[in-house]
């Protein structure tokens, strides 16, 4: 997956368009990725004992991978990703755009 924890993504598709967060939590399996502020569903729960109240609490849902772009911190533009070797035999992101390395 070319997009991990801790990265500033843009939201390209969806009631969020537009808006920049950084990625919570990477669910490579299912394809999605939790990013903070983004995609906020409301849940309505009972009291459990003394532990969580009741009412109606928002909380961050997943987001498909595919409805959101890495931001570039060289060129701050969203951008695609692509990996490459680096001499010593490590294997690096880098922007497509300016070509910068991300890791």
């Amino acid at each position: 997956m070319k997009i991990r924890k801790n990265d500033t993504v843009v939201v390209i598709a969806g009631k969020d368009k537009g808006k920049k967060g950084k990625v919570r939590f990477s669910h490579p399996k299912h394809e999605r990725v939790v990013v903070e502020g983004i995609n906020f569903i409301k849940r309505h729960s009972r009291a459990r004992r003394a532990a969580r109240q009741a009412g109606i609490i928002e909380l961050e849902a997943p987001i498909s991978i595919s409805n959101v772009m890495l931001l570039c911190s060289k060129c701050n533009h969203p951008t695609r990703v692509g990996f490459r070797t680096l001499k010593d035999g490590r294997k690096v992101r880098f922007c497509r755009s300016c070509g910068e390395v991300i890791d």
